[in-house]
């Protein structure tokens, strides 16, 4: 995916995150269902891997969502995605998941960082906060905040999400295990 926000709550506020995101972004606000058998859905979340740990192909599925504006939502293992074909290869919209499987350890059901990636057209709606790469003073990179998208720093109905808990503690252990 081209953009990612590595610091959600957990797994599942992500994929509500994602779910919100998809109706944020569609094109028919009309559209009020997630998953549903009729003309009225706006987005699809599929396991890939499965609970059980199938890995199923979502390319047709994907690519019949697009033909019907529907946006495509893949809550994901990361770790799998190092040795199976990654979601934003069969063209999700929307890749979710935790990062609890990279080095931080059980914790009795949480937290664990969750993340959140999608493509630069959808940024604007992405839930938290954009860390972005600038030049300093003396010309050198450094990092700064690109964008805020959380009601705490703007006005509630401009917000993408209304989430105020970060986990970049657990998101910066994950990348450190990734980068070990």
């Amino acid at each position: 995916m081209e953009i990612s926000n590595a610091s959600l709550l957990d797994e599942s506020t992500a994929c509500a995150e994602a779910m919100t995101m998809a109706l944020n972004i569609s094109k028919n606000n009309d559209k009020m269902r997630f998953i549903v058998s009729n003309n009225d859905i706006y987005g699809v979340l599929v396991q890939y891997p499965t609970m059980n740990g199938a890995i199923n192909d979502y390319t047709s599925l994907c690519s019949t969502a697009k033909d019907n504006d529907i946006k495509f939502i893949c809550c994901t293992d990361l770790l799998a995605c190092c040795v199976i074909t990654p979601p934003g290869e069969f063209g999700c919209d929307i890749v979710v998941g935790s990062s609890q499987r990279f080095g931080v350890p059980m914790g009795y059901g949480g937290p664990y960082a969750a993340f959140l990636a999608t493509k630069k057209e959808f940024m604007r709606k992405m839930p938290g906060r954009i860390i972005g790469v600038s030049k300093d003073t003396r010309n050198k990179p450094a990092l700064r905040m690109a964008l805020q998208t959380r009601e705490q720093h703007i006005r509630r109905e401009k917000a993408t999400s209304n989430i105020c808990t970060a986990q970049a503690l657990l998101a910066n252990v994950a990348a450190a295990y990734g980068i070990w």
